[in-house]
């Protein structure tokens, strides 16, 4: 059984659906509630590594095609944890997926690393670098 969110007692019983959710009534204080909707839980690696991606300036589609989760659940996560992205006018940002190798041989050439900030990030089994460039006049 639930606790009452009226007066958190446990001596309640069932009494209907309403919208596909069960309804109970408290026997204590007869306050009708419904239990939850549970949804669809996304484990915190995730969030984490959405929110980090928004801060390095990756756009909500960008995140959704690379993580699998929808552009309006990371929305909807800024707004919950009120990210603000610091104004950067001067660069944008470009992401590439690479895995061990790649990644390995992507610093092997120094000539990369000129003129640019970078940041690397596991993502799963493979690596994603994100690479910040000056906008070119």
């Amino acid at each position: 059984m639930r606790n009452c969110p009226n007066c958190s007692s446990e001596n309640n019983i069932k009494s209907g659906v309403i919208n596909d959710r069960q309804r109970f009534k408290c026997k204590d204080c007869n306050y009708y509630f419904t239990v939850d909707k549970l949804g669809k839980k996304i484990d915190d690696y995730y969030v984490n590594k959405a929110l980090q991606l928004y801060l390095e300036g990756l756009t909500y589609r960008e995140i959704e095609r690379i993580l699998g989760i929808s552009h309006v659940t990371v929305m909807n996560w800024v707004k919950k944890y009120q990210i603000k992205r610091p104004y950067k006018a001067n660069y944008h940002p470009t992401y590439t997926i690479l895995n061990h190798s790649e990644l390995a041989s992507y610093f092997a050439d120094t000539t990369n690393l000129k003129g640019a900030g970078s940041l690397v990030t596991e993502l799963g089994d493979k690596f994603m670098l994100i690479k910040w460039e000056r906008f070119r006049s």
